[in-house]
């Protein structure tokens, strides 16, 4: 049993009252949502019109069932997108030899200070967590480092992922990993990474490319 509250077609409000503690929120004798002793019920079907600035506190698990124009199991295979950023990640200093690339919060890294000296990638996912965490078997992940050079061609060696360069395959562009990077301009470096198998450590493919902007 619950008080209701029912905005009718015919009779417009109508008001049925109980010692629940319970209320329903109905339309035309269906209910819509409602307050329990635990808080709001319903689905997110009867959330409209809700800005991120309504959102407060801790919000239950959602179905992507319940949200409007999106499949049960979320984005399709064929998903549209029409524009996306990226987060570029400024670090104001040259990359240092063992140069650790946090994947949580990192997708794109500008080191707006010229190379130093030749250094060494490792991906993790922060500092508490590691990249195997993150990466499911068949998933890959791109990340793309842009450095510069001045009079001194320093360049990235082949990258370790969770410290390690165990069980990891890295084929470069172009077919053999560079020795040296492109003075007095921008050398580009991206990564995509694929985990192929589980293990100890787990396994990756890792397809690497140098490109020089001039």
């Amino acid at each position: 049993m619950a008080t209701t509250i029912n905005a009718d077609t015919s009779s417009g409000l109508i008001l049925t009252s109980d010692t629940s503690g319970v209320i329903e929120f109905q339309s035309a004798g269906t209910t819509k949502a409602g307050v329990n002793a635990t808080g709001l019920t319903g689905d997110a079907s009867q959330l409209t019109a809700l800005t991120s600035g309504n959102l407060v506190g801790a919000l239950p698990a959602i179905s992507g069932a319940s949200l409007t124009n999106l499949p049960s199991a979320g984005l399709n295979d064929y998903s549209t997108f029409v524009n996306s950023t990226e987060k570029v990640t400024t670090i104001a200093a040259c990359p240092t030899s063992a140069f650790n690339y946090d994947t949580n919060t990192q997708s794109i890294i500008y080191s707006s200070v010229a190379n130093c000296n030749n250094w060494t990638v490792n991906f993790r996912a922060s500092s508490g967590e590691t990249f195997a965490s993150k990466l499911a078997v068949g998933e890959s992940a791109t990340f793309v480092h842009i450095t510069s050079n001045t009079g001194t061609a320093y360049y990235a060696n082949a990258p370790t992922v969770d410290g390690s360069a165990t069980n990891t395959t890295r084929r470069w562009q172009g077919g053999s990993a560079p020795t040296a990077g492109n003075v007095s301009s921008f050398d580009v470096y991206t990564y995509n990474i694929t985990k192929t198998a589980t293990g100890s450590p787990d396994s990756y493919l890792i397809f690497i490319s140098q490109t020089n902007f001039g």
